[in-house]
């Protein structure tokens, strides 16, 4: 028997039951921030579910997890917390259960309707490592700056890449980004040009959140990531092309990046993906013994990007992408993380990388769908090389289970001049 919840939920809602993701939401403008869980077309707030001593399994009886500011400690209690948690949602929000359903003033206070709501961070971001693990994004790259005889570099088979990156500029889906300025290739004898990017561009990425994380000099091991592992957001790491490719020999990306990142405000949790898992591409050579996994995994998630050109209404599609087409799992991320010792801790960010499948209507950037500006993409009427001023850009991702989806909402951002 399919799981129902008491709420009505349309076929096409991200939010069924089978999903509850877990956010940082204010029902009113002048409230404290509070963690929730999205229902259908309402959030649930878990502040008043847990002062109404409805948590009381042994791992959250008695915590206060659920009225904090962000969801930093309730993803330190660890899996089995979050097991408890989910089945504890899951049970008061079914169709069957009559704690919630039949108690009018606890729904009244509980439920707010999403419409209402301002959407937060859900995490206190202390450190953000983006990772580089699309091969068919890393060999078009390759082909674009290197040529296809050395398009892909030996260690991107034996290892995940990545990069530290910039916490402080993440913001939540809504935010407008402002073009960033900075230096790009000089023209012949002349000095480098300075100014706004000329090439700003999405990059379509999906990003985990790191639960307990672990104590400094101990890695985790690969097999055991997956308990470290709360969830999956969508995220844009937005990137400015010409900054990009003038600073990153020979340190990697700067200011290029470090300008704004924007993630989507629901975080969907590995075992509501679970029923999603596939399995991962065949690695080759087979990685070192510390990266290798019994069960090595992916998730089908469809992701697809809307662009909607300044001044129009209408949005463009502009790829369609799955987030199985990683070639390193974020497993293997996290273990490769931590296998010299380094800690990550409750709210760390892993991003993938942009997600790139290998038709070049699965492109996830405007680098490899204009192939660096080289030829133009058609929207609606208009073209676009790279995104102007004005542009808004809209992630959405999702996996489709039997009469229900498992998605994430949207993640999207717009474009504002260089000041």
């Amino acid at each position: 028997m399919a799981l129902k919840s008491f709420i009505e939920v349309g076929p096409d809602s991200h939010f069924p039951i089978q999903n509850l993701p877990f956010g940082i939401f204010k029902p009113e403008p002048t409230s404290p921030p509070r963690p929730g869980v999205a229902i259908g077309d309402y959030v649930l707030d878990l502040s008043t579910i847990s002062v109404s001593g409805l948590f009381d399994g042994p791992f959250l009886s008695g915590s206060d997890c659920f009225l904090q500011p962000n969801l930093n400690k309730f993803l330190a209690l660890g899996r089995p917390a979050w097991k408890e948690a989910r089945a504890t949602l899951q049970n008061l929000l079914s169709a069957d259960e009559a704690k919630l359903r039949d108690n009018p003033s606890l729904r009244e206070k509980s439920l707010v309707p999403m419409s209402k709501v301002e959407m937060l961070l859900p995490i206190a971001i202390g450190d953000y490592t983006d990772f580089f693990s699309s091969m068919h994004h890393a060999r078009n790259c390759g082909i674009m700056f290197r040529g296809p005889e050395n398009a892909i570099n030996p260690n991107w088979f034996q290892l995940p890449i990545a990069y530290h990156g910039r916490s402080s500029s993440i913001v939540v889906s809504g935010t407008d980004i402002i073009r960033p300025r900075g230096q790009g290739h000089p023209s012949g004898n002349s000095p480098p040009y300075f100014g706004p990017s000329r090439k700003l561009d999405f990059e379509l990425e999906m990003a985990a959140v790191v639960g307990p994380g672990n104590e400094l000099g101990k890695p985790v091991d690969v097999n055991e990531a997956g308990d470290h592992i709360f969830g999956l957001v969508l995220m844009n790491d937005w990137s400015a092309r010409d900054i990009q490719a003038w600073e990153y020999v020979p340190l990697g990306p700067f200011l290029g990046k470090s300008f704004g990142t924007t993630l989507s405000p629901w975080i969907v949790t590995l075992d509501a993906l679970e029923p999603f898992a596939c399995d991962a591409p065949k690695q080759d050579p087979q990685p070192l013994p510390y990266l290798a996994e019994k069960i090595s995994k992916n998730y089908d998630i469809s992701l697809e990007v809307q662009i909607k050109p300044a001044g129009q209404e209408d949005s463009c599609v502009v790829t369609r992408s799955n987030f199985n087409h990683l070639y390193w799992t974020v497993t293997q991320q996290l273990a490769h993380h931590t296998i010299n010792g380094c800690n990550l801790r409750p709210g760390d960010l892993l991003g993938s990388g942009t997600i790139s499948g290998p038709e070049p209507e699965s492109y996830g950037c405007l680098l490899e769908l204009t192939w660096n500006g080289q030829k133009s993409l058609s929207l609606n009427g208009t073209t676009r090389k790279f995104l102007e001023d004005g542009d808004e850009v809209v992630f959405s991702g999702c996996s489709k289970g039997d009469g229900y989806k498992v998605g994430f909402g949207t993640c999207s951002g717009k474009i504002l001049p260089s000041p």
